[in-house]
C-alpha cells in the first residue's frame, strides 16, 4: 500500500491547509456551539479527517488507496468523503447536525464547500479561530483544538515520545495527556488520527 512520504510533500503543508479547512468547515455549521447544542463533539475529528482527505485529493492529486493509508481511515470512508455533494449536504445539514455522529458524506460536503471557499479567497480565518478557542473554553470543549495548537509543525507519522514532550502537562477531561497516550496505536499518521484515538480513549476511560 503506497505511503505518501516527505520526499513527496511536506506534511506541514498538508496540515496548514487541512486545519485551515476545517476551521472553515467548523464556521460553515456554525461554530462550537452548534455542536454543543446538539451534542455531538465527535464531528470534530470527523471534521478534521475530512479535511485531511479533500486537501490530499485536490491539492496532491492523491489516489482514494493513498489518502486513506495517510489518514488512517478505510478506503471506502475516503470514497464516500470525496464523492460528497456539497450542495446537497448544505440542504440537509440541521437536520443532520442532530445526529450524534457524522456521516463520512456529510464531513465530506463541508469539507469540499470549505476548501473551495479558501481558494476562492474567503477564508478570512483569525479571527473566527480566536472566537472558536473562546468559545471552546467556555463551553470546556477546547481540548482538539488545544492539541492542534500544541503540535502545529510537527512531522507525521509521529510517535509517542515526541508527542509527550509537545502535549507535556496538557490534562483532557481531568485525565492527564501521559495517562491518554499510552493507550494509542503509534505511529499516528495524522493530527486528525490523534484526535480521533483521544477521543476513543477518553470514551474509554
Amino acid at each position: 500500500m503506497p505511503v505518501l512520504g516527505a520526499e513527496e510533500i511536506k506534511t506541514q503543508d498538508i496540515d496548514a491547509l487541512a486545519i485551515r479547512v476545517f476551521l472553515k468547515a467548523l464556521e460553515i455549521i456554525g461554530g462550537p456551539r452548534k455542536l454543543i447544542l446538539y451534542r455531538n463533539l465527535t464531528w470534530i475529528p470527523s471534521l478534521l479527517e475530512a479535511a485531511y482527505a479533500v486537501v490530499l485529493a485536490n491539492e496532491y492529486l492523491k489516489t482514494e488507496e493513498e489518502i486513506a493509508a495517510f489518514t488512517g481511515l478505510t478506503r471506502q470512508t475516503v470514497r464516500n468523503i470525496l464523492r460528497a455533494d456539497p450542495e446537497l449536504v448544505l440542504k440537509k445539514l440541521e437536520g443532520e447536525l442532530q445526529e450524534k455522529s457524522v456521516k463520512a458524506h456529510t464531513a465530506g460536503g463541508l469539507a469540499k464547500l470549505a476548501y473551495q471557499e479558501i481558494k476562492e479567497g474567503r477564508d478570512n480565518l483569525s479571527i473566527f479561530a480566536d472566537l472558536v478557542m473562546q468559545g471552546a473554553d467556555a463551553l470546556g470543549i477546547a481540548w482538539p483544538i488545544e492539541v492542534l495548537k500544541r503540535i502545529k509543525g510537527m512531522d507525521f507519522p509521529i510517535e509517542k515520545e515526541e508527542l509527550k514532550e509537545r502535549l507535556e502537562g496538557l490534562k483532557i477531561k481531568d485525565k492527564s495527556i501521559e495517562t491518554l497516550l499510552e493507550g494509542l496505536s503509534y505511529p499516528l499518521k495524522s493530527p486528525a488520527q490523534l484526535l480521533k484515538e483521544l477521543r476513543m480513549q477518553l470514551e474509554r476511560e
